[in-house]
């Protein structure tokens, strides 16, 4: 049963990785923004390293236990997750990135350099446990990568929600979903992985939620965001008829973000177009949602800026 249900979390590894690297190409192939680039390399990295350090050992288990003595098969374990992290280094360097260049920060040019050789000496100094102790005791990369896992993710987080000036790429609405998202998504993987001691119904659900969870991103700011805020076009003016387009605005709301525009009130708006004041208000409230604003004079801006009106 449990093996079984171990291929179908490898398939849907692969569907979510690939699923993943394919909206965060056409991301960037879509919008001329530097922070997709940064998206799919982060896509890329994270999901080396999840078959190469999270699979990989599946496999060695698997297919060595039975073959070579134990101390030997921990120590080949081990040193394959070794050689699989600088993947997931490069991974959480580009998730950094990404929330830098999201929330409008400007890139240090010495931080690559200093995260890398911070990141890089800590790897070395792992290496150098098991020549010195002869340890290989997965504990310790496992408390290793939750400490570092919930120190940048918390970070990048923690950009994302506030960002530097009004240069933020996201709409405020998507940035306090995708902030806490993040955070949330590498807690739901990390549980269980700090539970972990050679079960494998554990084993499943940590790599099932971590695939799942780095397959957030690419799939929110592809469908749920406000793509204008992402487009790089900072500043152009669209149509009035193109606004209502992109927020799906039905043609009788269109008449209302009109009459909202020119400054009238519900009942001025209810009285003029002949409909009864709650329908107004109700169509006013839908236009809100689909617009992720709360009040007449936000609604105003956002097709002031928009429409250039």
């Amino acid at each position: 049963m449990l093996i079984n249900l171990a291929y179908l979390i490898f398939i849907l590894s692969v569907a979510m990785a690939a699923g993943g690297v394919v909206l965060s190409t056409k991301l960037r192939s879509s919008h001329e923004n530097q922070v997709f680039s940064t998206l799919l390399y982060f896509q890329v990295f994270i999901y080396t390293f999840g078959f190469y350090g999270i699979w990989g050992q599946v496999a060695i288990r698997t297919f060595l236990a039975s073959y070579i003595p134990a101390e030997m098969l921990g120590r080949i374990s081990y040193l394959s997750i070794l050689m699989g992290l600088p993947f997931l280094v490069f991974a959480w360097l580009m998730l950094l990135q990404f929330s830098v260049d999201i929330s409008g920060r400007s890139r240090s040019k010495w931080f690559t350099t200093l995260f890398l050789s911070v990141n890089f000496l800590l790897l070395l100094a792992l290496a150098f446990s098991v020549k010195i102790t002869g340890s290989t005791s997965i504990s310790l990369l496992k408390y290793c990568f939750i400490g570092l896992n919930f120190l940048y993710t918390l970070s990048s987080s923690v950009m994302i929600l506030i960002p530097a000036g009004k240069e933020s790429v996201l709409h405020e609405h998507d940035r306090k979903i995708i902030g806490p998202a993040v955070f949330a998504g590498m807690l739901i993987y990390c549980i269980p992985l700090f539970f972990y001691d050679s079960q494998i119904l554990t084993a499943i659900i940590f790599i099932f939620a971590f695939f799942a969870g780095n397959t957030f991103l690419p799939v929110y700011l592809s469908y749920c965001t406000l793509n204008q805020n992402l487009s790089g076009n900072k500043g152009e003016i669209i149509s009035f008829e193109d606004f209502c387009r992109e927020y799906d605005v039905s043609p009788r709301e269109s008449e209302i973000v009109r009459e909202i525009c020119n400054g009238l009130s519900n009942k001025e708006i209810s009285d003029k177009l002949f409909i009864s004041l709650q329908t107004v208000k109700d169509h006013t409230h839908r236009i809100y949602i689909k617009t992720n604003v709360k009040n007449r004079v936000q609604l105003i801006n956002l097709v002031r800026e928009l429409h250039g009106s």
